[in-house]
């Protein structure tokens, strides 16, 4: 993950809200050092997996790798928290390249929303009346 020369990945941090989170990230920043996530190298996600999910949305574009760090209840998307060693961890980290899904909705009055998922999609409805639903793989419905 990191770049191929001699010197330490621009790291930046984002966090959940919790206080533990936040110092975390605190000690983390002041440590490694830290930058704003346009100029990361690498986005280090101390959280959760809804925090995981936030970040990785937010950073589609961007093509950053995001490196999680659970400290959160669950996290089953995350490595476990540890200060020590993030560069070597970095460094060694496999990269795993998501192919998130598209979905595209029209609602009984034609509006068209289109969104990116990567963890689930859902659909309410607001009547009783049947939905019509359509999946379609690689262009084809399924």
């Amino acid at each position: 993950m990191a770049p191929s020369s001699s010197t330490s990945p621009r790291l930046a941090f984002v966090c959940a809200a919790t206080p533990t989170a936040r110092a975390a990230r605190d000690r983390l920043a002041k440590r490694f050092g830290a930058v704003g996530q346009a100029e990361a190298d690498v986005i280090v996600a101390l959280g959760g997996d809804g925090l995981m999910l936030q970040t990785l949305h937010r950073n589609m574009n961007r093509r950053t790798p995001i490196y999680g760090m659970n400290l959160g209840t669950v996290g089953f998307l995350l490595n476990t928290f540890k200060e020590a060693g993030l560069l070597q961890r970095l460094k060694k980290a496999r990269q795993v390249t998501l192919a998130p899904l598209r979905m595209v909705a029209t609602n009984n009055r034609g509006k068209t929303v289109d969104a990116i998922a990567i963890n689930e999609v859902s659909l309410l409805r607001s009547s009783r009346q049947t939905a019509r639903i359509a999946v379609a793989v690689d262009g084809r419905v399924r």
